[in-house]
Parts: C-alpha cells; sequence; structure tokens
C-alpha cells in the first residue's frame, strides 16, 4: 500500500481501549520491565531500595508523589544513586495528568538515552504510572495509542482510569495530527 491508500489513523472511543485492556489479562507481579529498561511497578517495589540496585534501576518516577500519597522524594533514595522525577496526582478520573506527559516522557527519555533503567510507579503501578508509561511510548517511541497499550499489556496488566484514557486518547489524536502534518509537509518540500 502506498501512503496516499493507507487508512488515516483514527484515535480508538475510550470503550474500545477498555475492551483492549481488559482483554485475556493474566497475573502480573509487582514489577514489571515493559519496554527495554523501562518497569512499571507498585509502591512496595519503589520503597525496596535493595530490589531497585539488584534491578539496576538508576531513575524512579513517582505518579503519586506529595505528602497525601507515596511521599518518598529525593531524599528518600539520597543513599543511592537513583534520580528522582515526582508528579502529585491523585488516582481520580477528573485529575488532568496531561500537563505532566511530556516532562515526564522527556525525564525517562534522557534516563534511557544515558542508559538508565527507570522505575515508573504509583500505589499499585496500574493506572497513574501506566498512563505516564504509556505517553512516554507515544510522545517518544512514536507510538500510537493502540501499539503502546498492547506493548505494555504483553508484560504488564494496566488499567488507567477512564480520565486518564480520555486525556491519552487526546495525545494520541494530536500527534497523529502533528504525523500528518509533517509527513504533508515532507512530501511537499
Amino acid at each position: 500500500m502506498s501512503p496516499e491508500e493507507e487508512p488515516e489513523y483514527q484515535t480508538p472511543p475510550t470503550c474500545d481501549l477498555l475492551s483492549l485492556l481488559l482483554r485475556n489479562r493474566h497475573p502480573t507481579g509487582a514489577v514489571n520491565e515493559v519496554w527495554p529498561n523501562l518497569y512499571i511497578g507498585d509502591v512496595a517495589t519503589a520503597q525496596h531500595k535493595t530490589l531497585l540496585m539488584d534491578l539496576g534501576i538508576t531513575h524512579v518516577v513517582n505518579a503519586a508523589d506529595g505528602p497525601q500519597h507515596i511521599d518518598t522524594g529525593p531524599r528518600f533514595y539520597k543513599d543511592t544513586n537513583i534520580q528522582y522525577h515526582g508528579v502529585e496526582a491523585p488516582d481520580c478520573k477528573d485529575f488532568d495528568l496531561s500537563p505532566f506527559f511530556t516532562e515526564t516522557a522527556d525525564f525517562i527519555h534522557g534516563a534511557l538515552s544515558q542508559k538508565g533503567k527507570v522505575l515508573v510507579h504509583c500505589a499499585r503501578g496500574i493506572s497513574r504510572s501506566a498512563t505516564l508509561a504509556l505517553a512516554f511510548l507515544m510522545i517518544r517511541e512514536r507510538l500510537t495509542l493502540v501499539e503502546a497499550v498492547e506493548a505494555v499489556r504483553r508484560h504488564r496488566n494496566i488499567l488507567p482510569n477512564v480520565g486518564f484514557l480520555n486525556q491519552l486518547c487526546h495525545l494520541d489524536s494530536s500527534l497523529a495530527l502533528q504525523r500528518k502534518t509533517t509527513h504533508h509537509q515532507g512530501v511537499e518540500k
């Protein structure tokens, strides 16, 4: 198929994403490598410094940062070489996580480009952390939302809340539009 004949990519509706996320679920552990050197995990993993050292984790993204949530912060890791990035986000569908997508994607990308290993975590490693990991795959690895979900689901059960899913759909649409625009500009030159 030539690029002109390719069907235009459409972000799927949230209900289709939910069925994709819920299909063929199998038990996953406390922490899983979901992309080369990118791990999603729960709070117990994030607070287990010996395990982090054994995994070779160099960077931690806490998607549930802050005194009301999981208050680890850079001080918690000061006796390690781990670099810390905190996002203070409650796991509720009305919270807008999207302002943190790019800065977190940049942090993860920076870590991976220095041959680091990144743990992205929240309380259970299912909603907030998964949303930020998916956003990274879409922004920095140029995957569509469906491709990102499928890549992560091969290794871990995730279930971002419906508000976060909608934000990812919005990100997916705007990235698809950007790709289309830059593709057309490239053709016109």
